[in-house]
């Protein structure tokens, strides 16, 4: 690849983002069920929602940063930054 072509992200990457949000809202409708199934409190299912879905997120996302990236991602790294 040459230096003027911009880098076309895979299917696989420009999905990422979006497979994280849909696990932490399963994780999050998940507790909310079984909240609203247990108490019958809407509010409070909604509230437990939204903090399970913003939690659920954050973790997911800290666990991504940590992951290392491989050969492949290192060597497109340093082709972008022009090295």
């Amino acid at each position: 690849m040459t230096q003027n072509t911009p880098h076309q992200p895979s299917r696989r990457d420009r999905l990422k983002p979006a497979e994280l949000v849909g696990i932490s809202g399963v994780m999050a409708l998940f507790v909310s069920l079984t909240i609203l199934l247990t108490t019958r409190d809407v509010v409070l299912s909604l509230i437990a929602f939204g903090i399970t879905f913003i939690v659920a997120l954050v973790v997911i996302a800290m666990l991504v940063l940590g992951i290392k990236p491989n050969a492949d991602e290192k060597s497109d790294m340093d082709e972008q930054d022009g090295h």
